[in-house]
């Protein structure tokens, strides 16, 4: 009993350091990115317990103040905006409530630079994350030539994907490859020439995995943008016309080499043909349907849209008409962005949107690795935002939360720093 007495005595302290709740809000984070890749529920326990272990000494007159600042005003607005959307909707009051769910995950973010300002492991969680998309990679090779160990159904199981789906594990490994590029270059700066191939080597086996086992087609347009980006910000004129050159090349050689990536790549053109003539039901054919009615349900309530939870009601009633193109499936979600934020909010919900993404683009408009990981994860959210709802998607909704909040709050930190050594030189 003594001794029980004693551990007890010696454990108290801890629960009383800010510096351990510090510690297990890294942790949680950091278990997030490692599940993020494989299980919503897990992300969504890590996440909550997160936010929990946040609260014991969270000095709430420091956070007040940083909430006023417009990179977390901008997506608690966005919040807000639904919840008060839900009082001009017609929609059940069910699909209502259920509208608003996908924007509470913005409430974290504002939380998680908060928290990074002032955290030293910001980038053990892009580690996590990294790490665990390349298991991921490795069971995807492994599940692609032994199909029956996917843990998807046989109907909605597609070749390589051992969870969730393929576009959401494109997003992760289009994410991943690209990311990895500044620090090869950092490295190759620098001379470690061992560490720079390791880290190219980790950056092919995602390209190879997208290029021969399964890649989406909103990937296979947006990864080229995010290479653009990194070779206008951190490539001289001629090394961006050798890498370019060499990636065209790759990519020609991938594309002749690989069936899977050659299908996917006509299936652009076969499928918008298909709808156009033919009036199918394809992929391609659906989004445009979706796009083509969300242009509509906009104009008809252009200001304030018609109400969070709305688009499901809207479609349906679509659906009966003539120009419905039959064996499209009715969808909540327009698959795009701006549309989907058109449609419930009108355009006071496209100038939130517009508005967050544009004040987190500013945020990271310096030099440093973690600058460029948040720089990327908002381009590539505004670009893959075209053909879905990348915000209010689970997953993809996440990765921008995650990689957002804690690229920025390391940002935040590294200005901070600076600050403080020139006002101390000033003296």
């Amino acid at each position: 009993m003594s001794a029980l007495a004693g551990n007890s005595a010696a454990a108290l302290p801890r629960w009383r350091d800010p510096a351990a709740w510090v510690t297990t809000v890294d942790v949680f984070a950091i278990l997030l990115a490692l599940a993020l890749p494989w299980s919503t529920s897990l992300v969504a326990i890590f996440a909550v317990a997160m936010v929990i272990a946040l609260a014991p000494f969270l000095d709430l007159r420091a956070l007040l103040q940083f909430l006023k600042r417009p990179i977390c005003a901008a997506p608690i607005a966005l919040f807000l905006l639904a919840v008060a959307g839900t009082l001009w909707s017609e929609a059940p009051w069910g699909e209502r409530l259920h509208g608003i769910s996908p924007t509470a995950k913005l409430l974290v973010l504002p939380l998680l630079l908060f928290h990074f300002e002032r955290s030293e492991r910001g980038q053990s969680v892009f580690i996590a994350f990294l790490v665990s998309c390349a298991l991921l990679s490795v069971m995807s090779w492994i599940v692609a030539f032994h199909p029956g160990l996917s843990l998807k159904p046989p109907t909605y199981a597609a070749r390589g994907i051992f969870v969730k789906d393929y576009i959401d594990q494109s997003q992760e490994f289009a994410l991943c490859a690209v990311a990895l590029a500044y620090p090869v270059i950092t490295l190759l700066r620098e001379r470690k020439i061992w560490p720079a191939l390791l880290l190219c080597a980790i950056a092919l086996s995602f390209v190879a995995n997208m290029a021969f086992v399964i890649v989406s087609r909103t990937a296979l347009v947006t990864m080229p943008i995010m290479l653009a980006v990194f070779g206008l910000l951190h490539l001289r004129w001629r090394a961006n016309l050798i890498i370019f050159g060499a990636a065209f090349a790759i990519a020609g050689v991938a594309f002749v080499a690989s069936p899977q990536l050659e299908w996917t790549v006509k299936t652009f053109s076969r499928d918008y043909k298909l709808y156009k003539e033919d009036r199918e039901p394809t992929s391609i054919g659906e989004r445009l349907e979706y796009w083509r009615n969300a242009v509509k349900f906009y104009s008809e309530a252009p200001v304030i849209g018609h109400g969070t939870g709305s688009t499901k009601g809207l479609y349906t009633k679509a659906a009966a008409d003539s120009d419905w193109i039959r064996g499209v499936r009715v969808f909540p979600n327009p698959h795009n962005q701006t549309l989907n934020a058109a449609v419930q909010w009108g355009t006071l919900g496209i100038i939130l949107l517009y508005a967050m993404w544009l004040l987190h683009l500013l945020l990271f408009r310096g030099d440093g690795f973690a600058n460029w990981i948040g720089l990327l994860v908002v381009v590539q959210n505004i670009f893959t935002s075209l053909f879905n709802s990348h915000i209010f998607d689970f997953h993809e909704g996440w990765m921008y939360v995650l990689g957002v909040g804690v690229a920025g709050g390391m940002v935040l930190k590294a200005r901070k720093a600076a600050e403080a050594r020139n006002s101390q030189s000033a003296l």
